[in-house]
């Protein structure tokens, strides 16, 4: 209880200046206090407020408008006229003292911008006076002919709002990849550089308005230019956030930016920050997750340079961090195309990533585990991979894996360690084929750990999916050797179809005598 209070009131100072702004546009009916334009102070503005931080008090501001347009809608289908007549004074007061604020605090506004922005006001004023016409009036029949129009006019608001926050977010990311694109100023594109990637990190809308103005072209602009090595970790890192868009993406292709990843990993002049931010970009862009990345044909082109270079990043990493990033690219890679395993496997990756998970420094997360075991499962289908897996004691890191316990309870923690054992027991199916991996695992007790976590939901965090590859993984097993499970075990978990068995585990409820 206490957390939530102090999370309300740390919103609430937060929202603050939003809201007192309000009151004194509702005293002051939007007149400013002198007509003279007072350029000193004008220009005092613009330099404490840089471009990102006006457009993320814009969209604070847009935030509070829209919550108010929800609940204005949700008080007119009750027929709370006060309230809504309320609100939508409140509303127009927002919206007012936001393009007040705005026009302060930006120089030379287009036409256009200013023609919506009269557009918003003239129909929030005629919002304001149909609401008000509501509230003198008593007459039920009136009252529900005005209803009809109430909403529409509130559809039109919203609509104009919207249109006006899209072209204020656009022009402010025009403004900062033209000081990208043209300044041969490091510090000042650091700075520009900096707010973009803040904007990134308001959402996918911001990432596609970047996007769409040509961010990803003024981004590998900087990283093919020397003068601005310094810099392209943080153009890089921007470009991560950018890509996870479908328009980033594209953009990505029509600039060959493949090409210019691929030369930053394999270039070992580069800094290794530089190189694990460029990991970051590969794996974003290779995510199993985008349905739109299948589409990067020249991907494909330049994978051999590409898988070689993370391969390297992974044995030499020199944190956790680094090796997270090159792992993670790895693994998304395996699941892109299939001829990546086949690369890893030549290139002693198997070796390289065994001995990395000794290394308590370097995988040091479940998030990592996380990568190295889907990149270990995504080559088991390998058949040569079973030699490979018995060499780098293989087996004994598997077994490990199916006890993967979250230390701090997050769910994001948690989560992770759910994937580790699934995909752990996975990879013991799959290579479990080969009597000398299965006989290994027989040995190393991964039977019992097995039949633990498929009888005990805690131990699997009561997760369907741990439960089906363990279920797997034993049937595997237990073909290999049969004398290793006792008669219940055989009955209820591997003789039954594997339906059946998982509802059993399901329903099973806990012993704790």
């Amino acid at each position: 209880m206490h957390l939530i209070q102090v999370d309300s009131v740390q919103r609430w100072m937060e929202d603050l200046k939003l809201m007192t702004d309000c009151e004194c546009m509702c005293i002051l009916q939007s007149k400013p206090i002198s007509i003279e334009k007072d350029e000193e102070n004008e220009l005092m503005l613009s330099s404490q407020h840089s471009t990102c931080d006006n457009l993320q008090l814009l969209l604070k501001r847009a935030w509070i408008v829209s919550t108010e347009f929800t609940r204005i809608a949700q008080k007119l289908e009750k027929n709370r006229w006060q309230r809504v007549h309320s609100m939508t004074v409140r509303v127009n007061c927002h919206v007012r003292s936001m393009i007040n604020e705005h026009n302060m605090l930006t120089r030379n506004s287009s036409e256009e911008m200013h023609q919506f922005e009269k557009l918003l006001i003239d129909k929030c004023s005629e919002f304001t006076a149909f609401t008000e016409r509501c509230i003198q009036t008593e007459d039920e029949q009136i009252l529900k002919s005005m209803k009809s129009c109430i909403n529409e006019t509130l559809s039109t608001v919203a609509q104009y709002f919207g249109q006006l926050i899209e072209l204020i977010l656009t022009n402010g990311a025009q403004n900062l990849l033209r000081q990208i694109e043209f300044s041969d100023n490091v510090y000042i594109t650091e700075l520009a550089l900096s707010s973009l990637f803040s904007l990134t990190q308001e959402g996918a809308h911001l990432c596609r308005i970047i996007a769409k103005e040509g961010g990803v072209v003024a981004l590998f602009k900087i990283c093919r230019q020397d003068c601005f090595r310094c810099l392209y970790p943080q153009t890089l890192r921007t470009l991560a956030s950018v890509c996870s868009v479908e328009e980033g993406m594209h953009q990505l292709e029509k600039v060959d930016g493949i090409l210019c990843l691929a030369d930053i990993l394999t270039d070992s002049s580069h800094s290794e920050a530089t190189r694990a931010e460029a990991a970051a970009v590969v794996a974003q862009i290779t995510s199993p997750h985008l349905t739109f990345s299948q589409h990067l044909s020249s991907f494909l082109e330049n994978m051999e340079e590409i898988v070689t270079a993370l391969v390297k990043l992974c044995q030499e990493a020199s944190s956790g961090e680094v090796f997270l990033l090159a792992s993670a690219a790895l693994a998304n890679i395996t699941f892109f195309d299939t001829v990546a395993c086949e690369m890893l496997l030549q290139l002693n990756a198997m070796k390289i990533l065994l001995a990395a998970c000794s290394d308590k420094q370097i995988v040091d997360t479940p998030y990592s585990r996380d990568q190295v075991v889907t990149i270990l499962a995504n080559m088991s289908v390998l058949d040569q991979c079973a030699s490979e897996i018995i060499q780098g004691n293989g087996v004994q890191l598997l077994l490990e894996m199916l006890f993967e316990k979250s230390s701090s309870g997050n769910s994001a923690e948690v989560a992770a360690c759910e994937r580790v054992q699934q995909k752990s027991a996975v990879t013991l199916a799959r290579l479990s084929r080969d009597p000398e991996v299965a006989d290994a695992a027989v040995k190393l007790s991964c039977i019992p750990r097995l039949i633990k976590l498929c009888r005990s939901p805690t131990e699997r965090n009561n997760s369907d999916s741990v439960l089906v590859a363990c279920l797997a993984a034993l049937r595997r097993l237990a073909v290999m050797s049969p004398d290793r499970l006792e008669d219940s075990d055989f009955q209820q978990l591997v003789k039954p179809r594997l339906v059946d068995s998982f509802l059993l585990c399901t329903n099973m409820e806990e012993s704790f005598v």
